[in-house]
């Protein structure tokens, strides 16, 4: 049994692997769509000397430092702009760096599970974000590939959890850096106070003291990559200049950076609940499965008086995290139907929350031997059903992620590549530094791409700029591709 056991457990990690390798791989050759393009524009500007600066496509379409609406931020973009020093093409440079998140991320799920119940809660983990599916919306996620923070900054915030136990003011700098990927990684700081609680000796206000004693260096290492970040502002923009950026971080953040119907709670939990490449009920049912095996497992293992630490820190941090993030979500009735927004407290905190349940589940079937296990066959029954729930609903996620991979494309990275080269090369014989994209989407990715800079059509800055759209000129067209052509502006 043992031997088959083995066999199994390599068998299905081969298949996982082979899973994220083809995930993986139609990521990378997935369409650069407008918000990878526009978190582009960052390192290009800055290894073209021009500072940390975005295009500015929804500042005023001119170069703007230190841009408030680019929300992923310079734990992502500056490895990027490392990346591009080595040449090549600069969209697969760029989406390494993601990539490299996410096989992080993978890896820091793996350790937490084998740390706490062995090698099938690490495989479980490890699965979990790929039943995700972050595609269901006008701003998705399109993959792991994908030039955006979400994916780094869950990374970042499990390996934090890694290393609580041990090193906490790591953890603290790492939650830091998340929040540096992310800006909305910040959620996660009560999720972390209560990991350095559960981990504190103590009962009452000792408990509280002591967490207070190993809280503050990992609370003060948290806000280090900020203040740095912030002073680099300060120093490249001035006084004047850094409080108008504060007031524009200010704005964004309290706005959301977009103007929507308001949306519900119910809306949006039905909306986190249909992204999972199964049907809805089925994550509710898989969602109850987890719960339910999390409460039974620390209730029954605490009557015995056998209570790993390591879990309940993992499940109370967890479950502070997973609704830190859904909560705030769900009540943001500012906020719209997009899925990113929760997504880096759902990619790190829920996959810790299956490992936890994992970790119950083995502990409620692999206790009693005798009279005792047939007193608690009913028990054993339950949890066995509410694993083969939590099982086969991940399977079926990832299988449906997969099978997602193999769908047609209308446009992949290969096509906006052909159709942009013709519009590169007039760019680089004419010397044309800006392009405007008409309308925001879909243009965006190809003026990047073309080596222009990109502004939108309607601003001041770009009234005397010609247009690259998908649409037809109403002007002398000045060089088209298959898809997308170059306009001339309009007349006065």
């Amino acid at each position: 049994m043992r031997l088959a056991r083995t066999i199994a457990f390599w068998a299905i990690a081969a298949a996982l692997l082979a899973c994220h390798v083809i995930v993986i791989q139609h990521s990378l050759t997935a369409r650069f769509w407008e918000d990878e393009a526009f978190n582009l524009t960052v390192p290009l500007n800055l290894l073209a000397g021009l500072g940390y600066s975005s295009d500015g496509a929804l500042s005023g379409s001119m170069i703007t430092p230190f841009d408030t609406r680019i929300s992923t931020g310079p734990t992502v973009l500056l490895p990027v702009a490392g990346m591009l020093l080595f040449g090549g093409d600069p969209v697969i440079s760029a989406r390494l760096v993601p990539v490299a998140f996410w096989v992080l991320l993978i890896a820091g799920l793996a350790v937490l599970g084998a740390r706490l119940a062995g090698r099938w809660a690490a495989l479980s983990g490890a699965a979990v974000p790929l039943a995700f599916n972050g595609l269901g919306s006008y701003s998705p996620i399109q993959g792991p590939a994908d030039l955006l923070g979400e994916i780094p900054a869950a990374a970042l915030l499990v390996w934090a959890l890694v290393v609580v136990r041990r090193r906490p003011w790591l953890a603290g700098l790492l939650v830091g850096l998340a929040v540096q990927a992310k800006l909305i990684a910040f959620l996660a700081l009560p999720a972390f106070a209560v990991a350095i609680w559960a981990r504190s000796p103590g009962r009452g206000w000792a408990r509280i003291g002591h967490t207070v004693k190993r809280g503050w260096l990992p609370l003060l290492l948290a806000g280090v990559p900020t203040l740095l970040f912030e002073l680099w502002a300060l120093v490249s923009l001035g006084a004047s200049g850094f409080v108008d950026h504060l007031r524009a971080l200010k704005a964004f953040l309290l706005g959301g950076g977009q103007r929507v119907a308001p949306t519900t709670v119910s809306q949006k939990l039905a909306t986190l609940s249909e992204a999972w490449f199964v049907p809805s009920w089925a994550s509710w049912l898989a969602a109850f499965a987890v719960v339910m095996l999390i409460v039974a497992g620390l209730v029954e293992i605490r009557r015995r008086g056998r209570l790993k630490r390591q879990a309940f820190m993992l499940a109370t941090a967890a479950g502070v995290g997973a609704l830190a993030f859904v909560g705030w979500w769900s009540t943001a009735s500012h906020t719209p139907l997009w899925v990113r927004h929760p997504a880096p407290g759902v990619l790190a905190f829920f996959p810790v929350l299956v490992i936890v349940a994992i970790w119950a589940a083995h502990s409620l079937l692999a206790s009693d031997h005798g009279a005792a296990a047939r007193l608690r066959m009913p028990q054993r029954i339950a949890t066995g059903a509410l694993t083969l729930i939590v099982g086969v609903t991940l399977t079926a996620g990832i299988a449906g992620h997969v099978q997602q991979t193999f769908q047609p494309r209308g446009e992949t990275l290969a096509t906006q590549r052909a159709d942009t080269d013709v519009i590169g090369d007039w760019v680089e014989r004419t010397d044309t530094p800006w392009l405007a994209a008409q309308p925001w989407g879909a243009a965006i990715a190809p003026v990047v791409m073309s080596g222009a800079h990109v502004g939108l059509f309607d601003a001041r800055a770009m009234r005397d700029v010609p247009r690259l759209t998908g649409g037809q000129c109403e002007t002398e067209t000045l060089v088209a591709g298959e898809r997308y052509r170059v306009c001339a502006p309009p007349a006065g």
